[in-house]
């Protein structure tokens, strides 16, 4: 009878060994992405924004895993997201790749679709995501710097649209505004075009009438000036 006792024992023992061999051997859990650098900064305000276009940092991310912890670089795995593409892209490599065409700051995001929550319990869609901070400094000529003139377009109104130059230089959405250096005496033509049901309302700030678009400047000097969509 003890011996029929401690065979019982024994299994129990077995099979609780192979429950908990079992469990660690589920798929490690993503809890956190962390992505570097953190943040990166490009030009200076003595330097036209345009002349940043081109530069580019290769951005890591790195994964946080429970089940054992663990930290992977996953960034091959992740996707890259930009926030303002107009002033900063990010291929499916990570790297980032500054267009010339804005100044200001971008949030740059590296995202991985778990189907899991934190607890591990099935949650289709779940996300884990990273960020990081490229910013582009705006340019001022101040300190005695010499530039070409500025062209600034900002938005107004309700409605939502984008912005392209001819020569291209500007490309932007609201209601994130955007500036490029011309050379002076440069005509440089602006075409607004509304998006999601929104309409054309208005130039102000430009040498043909508020009504026309697309609508004319010519840089002699910096200038600024605004779009409505309704």
């Amino acid at each position: 009878m003890k011996g029929m006792w401690l065979s019982v024992v024994a299994l129990g023992f077995i099979a609780s060994l192979f429950l908990i061999l079992s469990s660690c051997g589920h798929s490690q859990e993503l809890v956190s992405i962390a992505v570097q650098p953190t943040s990166e900064t490009f030009g200076a305000s003595t330097t036209p924004v345009i002349d940043n276009a081109g530069a580019q940092v290769q951005l890591r991310a790195l994964g946080t895993y429970v089940h054992p912890p663990v930290t992977k670089d996953i960034t091959s795995q992740v996707t890259w997201t930009s926030n303002t593409p107009q002033m900063a892209t990010v291929d499916s490599a990570g790297l980032l790749t500054i267009t010339g065409a804005a100044c200001g700051g971008t949030l740059i995001s590296a995202t991985v679709t778990t189907n899991s929550s934190s607890g591990g319990i099935s949650s289709s869609g779940a996300l884990v995501t990273g960020y990081m901070t490229a910013n582009v400094v705006c340019f001022t000529a101040s300190g005695g710097g010499a530039g070409s003139p500025a062209l600034t377009v900002t938005f107004a109104g309700n409605g939502a649209g984008t912005i392209t130059s001819s020569p291209l230089a500007l490309s932007c959405a609201s209601p994130s505004a955007c500036l490029a250096q011309f050379l002076s005496g440069t005509t440089v033509m602006l075409t607004a075009t509304p998006i999601g049901g929104s309409v054309f309302g208005s130039w102000l700030g430009c040498d043909t009438p508020s009504s026309t678009n697309p609508c004319t400047v010519t840089m002699t000097a910096s200038r600024i000036v605004t779009v409505t969509f309704n």
